[in-house]
């Protein structure tokens, strides 16, 4: 029987089709395993890509065009399953950032803090388990401050103190709201065993005294790493400050103002004794108040001008301040009938011209002069009160305890 005619057509067709797709079929031939390939397809070439990847990997902590990045915060750059080769840090100017390879070559940390508004591009090649080079290639821009307030610390470098004198590192721009954080930065070496502790006064004052007084001899380096240091408030630190001073010899001054005399002790022993006259008895406004305090500066000639007790134009020799409450140390020849005998002043303790030069110029700055025997103490409201806050609460005034 015939077949009709739309039939045969359609086999014709299909048979043709059969021949295109065996053609094509010749025409991608590839490895088992390989994409369009028999016996693996699509899952054995991405095994076989993941075998060729090299098995090192470099990561670095702070992200590629990491903005406002705080300067203190270090760049590290990690591998895994390789060793680092090299790692290079250029600031804008090209300048190299200092940096060191860990010994088992698995990091690479800066080792200095980064400027403030810069853009720092970094470079790090490593060369993984199996033999492939990798590298890693990125940026960060570190932020610029709304302020960085300077600082200031003394004593001043070179210099010869008392075993009384304090440390003290002061913010005269602004107040340390992470007072921990600016705690942490400062470090005290000393040549000799010193037991001590750092102190807030107040938002812009930190003081480091020993327990006891310092051995004499001591020599004490101070460090501040406060550049890149965040203060709190968006302030940050402005530079780095450092000082080494040395400890002098013991020299401490005694008073107890009943007996109208000032002791002068070297390493314990009475080395002079001085006839004084101090603050009045009868007023305790006008006494020598209880306490340690220290001598804080020396003038030749000291002006001693006080209108609110109906004088002015004194003028006084050897004068050894020990607070801004208003208390010295000088001569006063003109109350020689009373020094001593009488406690006569207005809160200083006067000594004969002699004797004031003397103990002038036996005196340190920072040298302990304790008084007692006074109806009144001494106030914390002079620039330096280290000594008259015991111990133990000088200690809970750390920000780190």
């Amino acid at each position: 029987m015939r077949r009709p005619a739309s039939t045969t057509r359609t086999s014709g067709i299909i048979g043709a089709l059969v021949v295109v797709l065996a053609l094509l079929a010749g025409c991608t031939s590839a490895e088992p395993g390989t994409p369009g390939g028999g016996g693996g397809g699509g899952d054995g070439g991405q095994q076989q890509q993941q075998a060729d990847a090299p098995k090192a990997k470099l990561t670095a902590s702070l992200a590629t065009d990491a903005a406002d990045v705080p300067p203190g915060d270090p760049l590290k750059i990690s591998v895994t399953e390789g060793a680092i080769d090299s790692v290079e840090v250029l600031s804008p100017e090209g300048k190299p950032v200092k940096g060191a390879v860990a010994q088992d070559k698995l990091t690479w940390a800066s080792a200095e803090v980064f400027g403030y508004g810069k853009k720092y591009t970094y470079t790090a090649a490593a060369t993984g388990s199996d033999g492939k080079k990798v590298e890693l290639k990125g940026a960060f821009t570190t932020l610029k401050p709304a302020k960085t307030p300077r600082a200031t610390i003394n004593p001043a470098d070179n210099a010869t103190v008392g075993v009384g004198m304090p440390i003290s590192v002061k913010f005269p721009e602004g107040k340390v709201t992470d007072k921990a954080a600016v705690e942490k930065a400062l470090v005290v070496d000393t040549s000799k065993k010193v037991e001590g502790s750092w102190a807030w006064l107040n938002d812009q004052q930190v003081d480091w005294r020993p327990k006891e007084y310092w051995p004499s001899g001591t020599k004490v380096t101070v460090t501040a790493k406060l550049y890149g240091l965040a203060y709190g408030g968006g302030a940050y630190g402005k530079a780095d400050l450092s000082t080494t001073f040395t400890v002098g010899r013991n020299q401490v001054v005694k008073v107890n103002t009943p007996d109208h005399k000032m002791n002068v002790y070297r390493d314990g022993v009475l080395a002079a004794s001085y006839p004084s006259s101090n603050g009045k008895d009868s007023d305790p406004n006008l006494n020598t108040p209880n306490g340690t305090l220290i001598v804080m500066q020396k003038d030749p000639i000291g002006d001693f001008s006080n209108p609110r007790y109906g004088y002015t134009n004194v003028k006084k020799k050897w004068a050894v301040r020990i607070s801004n409450h208003g208390e010295f140390i000088h001569e006063n020849e003109e109350n020689r009938g009373n020094i001593g005998k009488a406690n006569t002043s207005h809160g200083c303790v006067n000594l004969l011209e002699s004797d004031a030069k003397a103990y002038f110029d036996s005196a340190l700055i920072g040298d302990p002069v304790e008084i007692t025997g006074s109806k009144a103490n001494m106030p914390t409201s002079s620039d330096v009160f280290d000594w008259l806050i015991p111990w133990s609460q000088w200690q809970k005034m750390s920000a780190l305890r």
